[in-house]
């Protein structure tokens, strides 16, 4: 038996309970891992509040897709991993399959990484989707390239302090977009090379004098909705607007028409697209791991809870206050 986090209708944190759970031996290409921290994510708050794009299939539900542990056994086919190793889960299931808030879980071999020497629990729990998600977007599917900028909203969350560290490794600039200024220090601390406090900054004006008057290549937006249209005049022509969230909760339109058809490409984005194809995935942990080495990439770790307090773990979390990620701890 493991205690494992479950919750079994839609709602806010209180809806998550610590339950025993029995978890088995690991079936064909899985294993089970012991974890010992694990990595909160938006995705789950949404998939807990029913906002996710892919909806809660059944009750009781489990939660999760990022952890550090160690592997307790290896299912048939597994040859690529071995008990007592530790490793790093990414997101790269459903969590309607699996979940990993959890003593003990079950996981996809596919969906496992080895977690570099010298890297403790709470960092392999807090390294892979900020760095996986930014690599993705900007490197392999947008092609960043040394000398582009790139504009990002959400920028203290721990994938906007990814894309600031990624493209810096790059040779790119980033420009970060805060609400507030009581980020705007650590942000320059981090690696951007301006801050921009939108609340007020004139952020085009801003955007254009730091570009030379040409515009970002890339704006690398978490949010959507209808602010997208605003971003969109932050685009240099032939650049792209990157939407790899939606924290908006807004419809989000197309704003090509509204600002009279630009030469602007907008995708969408989420980290499965790297995740869940294997050659993709080897690169970008090739990538990350050279980072990590070089001392180029870290982990930022806002705060710590442990697994007893999830619902606290999740409440900070959605209080937007954070710099970087907040991580629950398990004990042995």
């Amino acid at each position: 038996m493991a205690m494992t986090v479950m919750f079994h209708e839609l709602g806010g944190p209180e809806v998550m309970r610590l339950e025993d759970v029995e978890v088995g031996e690991p079936g064909p290409g899985e294993l089970r891992i012991r974890v010992e921290a694990i990595g909160l994510n938006r995705a789950e708050v949404l998939f807990r509040t029913g906002r996710y794009i892919e909806p809660v299939k059944a009750f009781p539900a489990r939660l999760g897709t990022e952890a550090a542990g160690v592997v307790e056994a290896v299912g048939e086919g597994v040859d690529s991993f071995r008990p007592g190793q530790p490793v790093s889960t990414v997101p790269g299931f459903s969590q309607n399959e699996y979940g990993i808030y959890a003593e003990r879980a079950i996981v996809p071999a596919s969906a496992v990484l080895p977690r570099p020497e010298g890297l403790g629990a709470v960092e392999g729990a807090a390294v892979w989707m900020p760095y996986l998600t930014a690599y993705g977007a900007l490197v392999e599917v947008g092609g960043m390239r040394p000398g582009d900028t790139v504009v990002l909203n959400a920028a203290s969350s721990s994938v906007g302090l990814a894309a600031i560290h990624v493209a810096d490794r790059i040779g790119a600039t980033a420009i970060a977009l805060t609400r507030t200024a009581a980020k705007k220090e650590a942000l320059l601390r981090e690696g951007a090379a301006e801050v921009i406090v939108t609340e007020s900054d004139d952020v085009a004006g801003r955007v254009l004098a730091a570009t030379g008057g040409r515009g970002a290549e890339f704006v690398f937006d978490a949010v959507a909705g209808p602010g997208v249209t605003d971003l969109a005049r932050l685009v240099a022509p032939g650049g792209t607007l990157l939407v790899y969230g939606a924290l908006s909760g807004e419809p989000t339109p197309y704003p090509g028409i509204d600002l009279g058809m630009p030469a602007l490409n907008m995708r969408t984005y989420t980290m499965l697209e790297t995740t869940r194809d294997p050659e993709r995935l080897r690169r970008a942990a090739a990538f990350v791991t050279s980072g990590l080495r070089s001392g180029a990439f870290r982990p930022v770790i806002d705060r710590t809870f442990p697994l007893t307090e999830v619902a606290d773990a999740h409440r900070h979390l959605e209080s937007n206050t954070q710099i970087g990620k907040v991580v629950v701890t398990v004990p042995r």
